[in-house]
């Protein structure tokens, strides 16, 4: 901008420029307008990282539901108990029928199974097949023991291994909420639960 002074019947020329005060006001606004944008994008880490364990979590439940569900209804036999990758051992009579562990035999043969159990140790639900030493991760960070129970129609737990019980899957996940930060004072924990009932096709 140029402005034109009269001077003794002269004109003269000089260049206009900004004033301290106008810099100042320039900056701050600058300022403020970086300062929120850094502000949104802190914001929607934040938000990433508070969404994805529950993500984790929905995902490998129906990923474990989906494959539990098909392997008890299509089992030919039953059994709930405690267990291991090599053992298996089965909920006695007369006893709450809970247990950490579920083995499925599809046929008669009760060499052939698939068995779920619960790895205190990695606090994680794994699947084998046949004493096998191949082991499948189905679901990580599960808190609870007894994931598996026998169940009447009502919801009742049993206390004998009846051939129409409902068998109760529960899953309770514990995780970190935002698994990008140090473990220590201050950290959150998110808490899940899957609850379900399968029962089989073929009751004999």
């Amino acid at each position: 901008m140029k402005l034109l002074i009269k001077q003794g019947g002269r004109r003269c020329s000089r260049a206009g420029a900004f004033s301290l005060v106008e810099m100042l006001v320039s900056m701050t606004v600058v300022l403020l307008v970086l300062a929120g944008v850094l502000g949104t994008y802190l914001y929607g880490l934040r938000t990433v990282e508070f969404v994805k364990p529950k993500l984790g979590a929905s995902d490998e439940a129906r990923r474990a539901i989906s494959l539990l569900l098909h392997e008890v209804r299509s089992a030919h036999l039953l059994r709930i108990g405690s267990g291991s990758l090599s053992t298996f051992t089965e909920v006695p009579p007369n006893t709450p029928q809970t247990g950490s562990a579920i083995q499925i035999h599809p046929s008669t043969n009760l060499n052939d199974f698939v068995r779920y159990f619960w790895d205190a140790n990695e606090r994680k639900l794994k699947r084998t097949t046949d004493g096998t030493t191949a082991v499948q991760i189905v679901a990580n960070s599960v808190s609870n023991q007894m994931v598996f129970s026998a169940e009447d129609f009502a919801g009742r737990t049993l206390t004998n291994n009846y051939n129409n019980r409902v068998i109760g899957l529960t899953l309770q996940f514990y995780q970190i909420q935002f698994p990008m930060t140090a473990v220590g004072p201050g950290n959150f924990y998110d808490f899940y639960q899957i609850r379900t009932k399968i029962t089989r096709r073929n009751i004999l």
